[in-house]
């Protein structure tokens, strides 16, 4: 599977310069709700992540809202298990919504788009295990996090892509006047 090519093909793949939620600077940016709006695209990503969990017995899949949304979806039903998100408190955290149900001892997998810092994920499954729940990997699309990304449990994704990040401070882009477009 050409994860790149799928994000070519469907305009989701974009060069300039971006603040990334993490706060760096980079001059290329994967808009995976652009490829994610993709029935067919998005069910082969869920299928594709699916089987590289296929054998690790879940109760459920989460993503935080709103980008792992669609993808805890489609990965939760070619487990089939439950797909479950998180969503921001308002303070820095995430929290499972009532009406979403976890139980304590059950276990998932966390799932991100793209994973530069792995902060949001994280989040994510800190509001899972504050229900009792137990982490048993996570997975994505795209690892954009050099290696640098650690979870303490099995972090799989259907591709690693280095594309340069910079700190804002430090940034080559803004020295060169390129606009800043924030996402």
């Amino acid at each position: 599977m050409d994860v790149l090519q799928m994000y070519r093909e469907t305009g989701a793949l974009h060069e300039g310069h971006f603040l990334l939620r993490s706060g760096r600077h980079s001059p290329m940016f994967m808009q995976s709700v652009t490829l994610m709006q993709h029935p067919l695209y998005a069910d082969a990503i869920g299928e594709a992540i699916g089987r590289l969990f296929e054998d690790v017995g879940l109760d459920f899949v989460i993503g935080p809202a709103m980008g792992g949304v669609t993808l805890a979806f489609v990965v939760a039903r070619a487990l089939g298990v439950r797909a479950l998100f998180a969503e921001k408190d308002g303070q820095g955290g995430m929290y499972v919504r009532e009406g979403l149900l976890i139980r304590p001892g059950e276990r998932f997998l966390a799932v991100e788009d793209v994973i530069t810092t792995g902060g949001s994920v994280k989040r994510a499954i800190e509001a899972a295990e504050a229900k009792g729940a137990r982490c048993i990997g996570v997975g994505g699309i795209v690892d954009r996090s050099g290696g640098k990304a650690g979870f303490g449990v099995p972090f799989k994704t259907l591709t690693a892509l280095e594309f340069p990040t910079y700190d804002p401070g430090d940034c080559p882009l803004c020295r060169q006047g390129i606009p800043l477009l924030e996402i």
